[in-house]
């Protein structure tokens, strides 16, 4: 049932409330680790661009952590230069359908990747990573146009508003939109102006106006619905409604707690040492230039009044006597403050802070080349570490954007997929390194496994099936099917070579039963 103007602003009103006691925990997480993303700190409202941010910041350690922390997470997990996914036959394909059903998913999967390599989707994942670094990152996916087929645009967490469906997944999205109202026709072909609008656009057009933006999914007639709406003192409209096949929304949250909707990242896990660091950091430094500097002491007629000593680097404070009366006339005040204790406190808290934000790995990157294998160790370092949250960036993430990108791929005729990419016709498996590092310790099972029925003798040998086994072994490593033989192949190959047996035994010629076997000693 399509929302009336009065039912849709007492949704969104409801969702801002709550999104409301967020702000401030928002804002402190943003101001010390993601300064130049933070809109919590008023810039957006009060349209104040181009600001200096970040002036409470004495350390950069969570600055650059949370950068590393989005770094490594889309090298792992949306690796740019790597495919991350790969559709495969579901469980209800059958033995008769597989091939072709597995041959047309790789063709689909080759396509997929084609077409993301030429659009911002590494740019735009970027952006969004380091929003779930905080707890909650979102993105939006659109059909494009012309040479473009797909557009990514990574949407900052202050300009949203979620609501939950009945599974715990994200489902209604609200965002704020700031646009001058010229431009509202031409964003919204379909929109139609209320009258307050109108008089805006022959008197101001060049005036900008807060647009609320809603993506809401009706249970009872199935249906997506994309509304834009206007409220100020004078009215309450509706500019736009469209009925939609979907959502464009992709909303991961890195941990989430039962009863909210809003994620808790990495970033406000260490905020207390992140902030305890700062102010360590920041009285440090202001003692570091009183030391420099020095504060001085010297000799005056007057009283010493408290009130109106400033401490500060150079200063020269004004008292009766120094050490009596035939003290120097000026002299240096003893140095305070322990600095060795404070450099403890400050590399403790700087390695506990590396060590949340996943960026204390061993041995540091900056050293010598890394070899294979302790790139493969690094991969199941950080996917053990982030194997509560792995899960949940595949389901919220990974799962629903390809969907969607498949969806927007068939819809432009460049796909033609007949079949649902619903875990049963066609499955979309992970192959990202997190993923292969996981799948690791099942396939080095699995050798072990091998080894040990083959010292066992051929019944041991028997027991294992050498060709399920390498298709398994290349599944969980992603090896792409077109460097694996097929079945025909297969048993071409294994014709040939009982060919080529058979043609040696016949050239070796008979065998005399009594003859003594070759190198054995003559009788």
């Amino acid at each position: 049932m399509e929302l009336t103007p009065t039912q849709l602003r007492k949704r969104m009103d409801y969702a801002w409330q709550q999104k409301a006691n967020w702000k401030s925990l928002y804002d402190e997480a943003y101001s010390y680790c993601l300064p130049q993303r933070n809109l919590y700190d008023g810039s957006w409202d009060s349209g104040t661009y181009g600001q200096q941010k970040g002036d409470q910041v004495f350390d950069s350690t969570a600055v650059h952590a949370t950068q590393r922390f989005a770094n490594r997470i889309q090298s792992g997990i949306f690796p740019p230069d790597k495919k991350w996914m790969v559709l495969q036959p579901g469980v209800d394909i059958t033995d008769e359908q597989e091939p072709v059903v597995r041959a047309a998913c790789q063709t689909f999967t080759d396509k997929f990747f084609a077409l993301l390599r030429q659009t911002n989707f590494d740019l735009a994942m970027g952006e969004m990573l380091m929003d779930l670094a905080v707890g909650t990152g979102a993105m939006m996916v659109q059909a494009g146009d012309g040479l473009n087929k797909l557009n990514f645009t990574p949407v900052p967490s202050f300009l949203l508003a979620f609501e939950e469906g009945p599974d715990g997944q994200v489902q209604n999205v609200y965002r704020k939109v700031k646009v001058s109202v010229e431009n509202i026709t031409a964003t919204w072909r379909d929109a139609e102006l209320s009258p307050e609008l109108e008089r805006m656009l022959e008197d101001s057009p060049q005036k900008h106006v807060t647009l609320d933006e809603a993506t809401v999914y009706d249970r009872d007639d199935n249906q997506w619905r994309y509304y834009i709406c206007y409220k100020s003192d004078e009215e309450n409209s509706m500019l736009v409604m469209r009925e939609m096949k979907r959502s464009v929304w992709v909303v991961s949250r890195f941990l989430k707690v039962p009863g909210e909707v809003m994620g808790r990242g990495v970033a406000l896990s260490c905020l207390a040492d992140i902030k305890t660091l700062n102010k360590t950091l920041e009285l440090l430094l202001k003692n570091a230039s009183i030391n420099i500097a020095g504060v001085y002491t010297a000799i005056d007629d007057g009283v010493l009044n408290p009130q109106t000593i400033r401490i500060r680097p150079g200063a020269i404070i004004p008292v009766a006597r120094n050490g009596g009366p035939q003290g120097p006339s000026l002299q240096p005040i003893p140095r305070s403050g322990d600095i060795q204790l404070a450099q403890v406190v400050i590399s403790d808290l700087r390695q506990n802070i590396k060590q949340i934000m996943l960026d204390d790995s061993l041995p540091p990157d900056n050293m010598s080349a890394r070899s294979a294998t302790e790139i493969v160790e690094r991969m199941r370092q950080l996917a053990t570490n982030i194997s509560a949250s792995f899960g949940r960036i595949i389901t919220e993430a990974m799962v629903p954007l390809s969907r969607m990108v498949l969806e927007i791929m068939e819809e432009q005729g460049i796909i033609d997929l007949p079949l649902k990419v619903d875990g049963l016709e066609i499955q979309i498996v992970p192959v990202s390194p997190i993923a292969q590092a996981q799948n690791l310790d099942e396939v080095q099972n699995v050798l072990q496994w091998l080894s040990i029925s083959q010292q066992l003798g051929p019944a041991g040998v028997m027991t294992a099936n050498l060709t399920a086994i390498s298709d398994y072994v290349a599944s969980q490593l992603g090896v792409p099917e077109q460097l694996k033989t097929t079945e025909e192949e297969r048993e071409q190959a294994m014709q040939v070579s009982q060919e080529m047996m058979a043609m040696q035994q016949a050239a070796a010629g008979p065998v005399d039963p009594g003859a003594p076997p070759p190198g054995a000693p003559a009788q």
